[in-house]
């Protein structure tokens, strides 16, 4: 029983570093669309070397695979970054969270999966929630100069975030699991850190913008991938996703109490259906599925975020690196 409560605390401590991401961001002196891509190179620099470091399992398994999955991630990594500096952290998360919607359109393509008459009422909820990003987008403000703009790169990074997710699936299904999943978040690192570098340079950031880079990394990234990666070999995946819902619930609130950034009352009326329409999915899915005897491994986290978004930032579990 103990050893199951610290696996609950590991998985909120993991949610906990991931929510931190906006504000970090936000707080260094990297500005608009063009500081952005510095932050995301940056940070994936240093968190691709911290996850190889600190988890031996992202250093094996690497195939053609874990590049093309890499590839998707990276987008998705440079795209929220680039967000996050446009737009409200509140946006850029939860219109990244929109990702379950584009699994469930691609999995009968990709994955052969069956779409149900609740996954067809679920996809019309996060639309809905959707919608009132477009509608509207806010005002512009010193931590969101840009914010259509910002909302548009933050739903293409959902989109990216599904296709992270959708490929993630197929390592598991092709390539046995975790160690694969943990190599493609690598690679994704590795893919954006390169990808951005001709646009980095030159960098002139002060003390405190190195600080919130490392920190980006290593903490808010690599840690935050030890203590989930602990956390789900002894917690329920349902209940993994679900704790994991700490992230984008708080992302907003530390910007809010650094930077003083308040979300738009649409935008957040738009978070709270597509959070709540992912839980309810969630809940409903865990109800109607057959529980595992054995306590769940690092590779179970695959089908913990293709379910909940989830898990977005997450970078991670076995199936889900972290893109906040």
């Amino acid at each position: 029983m103990r050893q199951v409560q610290k696996a609950r605390l590991d998985i909120v401590l993991a949610a906990l570093l991931f929510s931190t991401g906006g504000a970090a961001i936000k707080g260094t002196g990297f500005a608009g669309l063009h500081g952005g891509i510095q932050v995301a190179c940056l940070r994936s620099g240093v968190a691709a070397i911290a996850i190889a470091l600190m988890i031996p399992g992202s250093r094996r398994g690497w195939t053609w695979r874990t590049l093309v999955v890499g590839a998707a991630y990276a987008a998705t990594l440079i795209l929220f970054v680039a967000a996050n500096k446009l737009t409200t952290s509140a946006s850029a998360i939860f219109l990244q969270d929109t990702a379950p919607l584009y699994v469930l359109l691609a999995g009968p393509l990709l994955l052969h999966e069956r779409v149900r008459r609740v996954d067809l009422i679920f996809m019309a909820v996060l639309m809905a929630g959707l919608s009132l990003f477009i509608i509207s987008p806010g005002e512009a403000v010193a931590t969101a100069p840009h914010p259509l703009e910002g909302n548009i790169l933050a739903l293409v990074s959902g989109i990216g975030w599904a296709a992270s997710l959708v490929g993630l699936r197929w390592l598991a299904r092709s390539e046995g699991g975790s160690d694969a999943a943990a190599a493609a978040t690598v690679s994704g690192n590795l893919l954006a850190f390169l990808a951005c570098l001709p646009f980095t340079f030159p960098v002139h950031g002060d003390s405190v913008d190195w600080v919130l880079i490392v920190y980006l990394g290593v903490v808010q990234i690599g840690l935050a991938y030890v203590f989930l990666t602990k956390g789900v070999r002894y917690v329920p995946a349902f209940e993994v996703a679900l704790l994991l819902f700490v992230e984008p619930a708080l992302n907003p609130v530390w910007t809010w109490l650094i930077h003083g950034e308040k979300p738009s009352p649409l935008a957040i009326l738009g978070g709270v259906l597509i959070l709540g329409a992912t839980a309810l999915k969630l809940l409903l899915d865990w109800r109607m599925t057959p529980r595992p005897a054995a306590p769940a491994t690092a590779g179970d986290v695959t089908e913990v975020a293709a379910a909940d978004r989830a898990a977005r930032a997450s970078p991670g579990s076995a199936d889900s690196p972290g893109a906040g």
